[in-house]
């Protein structure tokens, strides 16, 4: 596993100084993800195509005997919680309080119980809160492993990790998210999913050497925040469910494209254009998700970008996920996609990622042109707005002290 020494150190550090600390005993790692293609696609039983970044969170860990699950992270409240006392505590949700007890809940109800014993860890790290990288997903992890590795003996695997991850942030947190975000950290390198069987993905490894292809993967950060946009999150699966049900299915993938054509006058009235064209995107992005991985696997580089190039200008215009409902004056997320398109001028691609709204987006620009790139998007959104993201190729990882 490699750590930054500078972050080895301020971990150790903290972890000898606070409540049930210590020397630790292990190291544990888990990388932010980047979504490459299926926007807002997982909810609806449909195709993603994901992969984990070298941007990872970090943490010290010491097993314990009072029976508390300690959390000490930079930027995050303190967390102290009994490990017999996890049930869901309404004053908690939407911060890490809740994604930690929902985590030892998991564990928990798969008829693991730590008796007296207890974990603290200390947590640091370089993926930004609010980037689209998923931090939510690579703390829930890095917690599940942590929790796994040292009071359970490590033999859970990465995918049922995702799993109680998951089941933490929709049930304790509060945001109805799906699996992919979770799954993606959880496997590392990039992986094509098929939520079809939402319970058990079928998931493949696919190959990318962007090296090869000549092109470096950016992260745009619009400087928008993700604080309070929980209800616009959770209107995106609204609308497009509110279309399945409208058709008697449970998700879109499960209602045939020409059966919602054909309803199309019905569903407009009933369910507004919205989710109408919400729909729209989900059945065009399904299937281009599928189209990108293929696409990766044949070396089609080409085919790819045009791939990715419409799946950005479908989530602005039919998902309708880079501006706040009703929002006129603030749209960053649309200001930096126009940046993004004019620098490239069409030689690579550039799209939202994740659940939108605010936060980053991911372009790909072709080496020759990435420094200038970079240079001219942070001189419109500000010094360091613009990183390059490499892909990393393992999920969890663990380092005994």
């Amino acid at each position: 596993m490699n750590m930054p020494d500078e972050y080895a150190g301020k971990l150790a550090e903290r972890l000898s100084s606070v409540p049930g600390g210590g020397a630790p005993e292990a190291f544990i790692s888990a990388p932010g993800r980047t979504e490459l293609g299926g926007n807002h696609t997982d909810h609806q039983h449909g195709r993603v195509l994901a992969a984990a970044v070298t941007l990872s969170l970090y943490a010290a860990a010491r097993e314990t005997s009072d029976g508390m699950l300690r959390v000490y992270s930079d930027g995050m409240p303190d967390v102290e919680i009994e490990l017999t006392d996890l049930a869901p505590r309404p004053a908690e949700r939407n911060g890490s309080a809740a994604l930690v007890r929902g985590i030892a809940a998991g564990f928990k109800a798969k008829g693991l119980d730590s008796g007296a014993r207890g974990l603290t860890l200390s947590v640091c790290g370089d993926v930004p809160v609010g980037s689209g990288l998923s931090s939510s997903a690579s703390f829930e992890l890095l917690v599940a492993k942590a929790v796994d590795e040292l009071l359970f003996g490590g033999e859970t695997p990465h995918a049922e990790l995702a799993r109680i991850a998951q089941r933490a942030e929709n049930e304790y947190f509060g945001k109805p998210c799906g699996l992919m975000d979770q799954l993606a950290c959880a496997l590392g390198g990039v992986s094509a999913m098929d939520f079809a069987e939402p319970d058990c993905p079928r998931t493949s490894r696919v190959p990318l050497d962007l090296d090869a292809f000549g092109y470096s993967l950016c992260l745009v950060n619009s400087g928008a925040g993700h604080e309070d946009l929980t209800d616009e999150y959770a209107a995106v699966p609204a609308d497009m469910f509110a279309v399945a049900h409208a058709l008697g299915k449970n998700a879109l993938r499960d209602v045939p494209e020409h059966m919602f054509m054909r309803s199309l006058p019905e569903l407009r009235s009933a369910l507004g254009d919205r989710a109408v064209l919400r729909a729209m995107h989900f059945y065009a992005e399904d299937g281009r998700a599928a189209a990108e991985a293929e696409a990766l696997v044949n070396g089609d580089f080409a085919k790819f970008l045009a791939l990715v190039r419409a799946s950005g200008r479908s989530s602005a215009m039919y998902l309708q996920n880079l501006a706040p409902a009703g929002e006129t004056r603030s749209q960053p997320m649309l200001v930096a996609q126009a940046l993004c398109e004019r620098e490239l001028s069409g030689r690579g691609a550039v799209r939202v990622h994740g659940g939108g709204f605010a936060g980053s987006l991911l372009a790909f620009a072709p080496e020759d042109a990435a420094a200038r790139f970079i240079n001219n998007i942070d001189a419109a959104l500000g010094s360091g707005s613009c990183v390059r993201l490499y892909i990393r190729g393992a999920g969890p990882q663990v380092r005994r002290a």
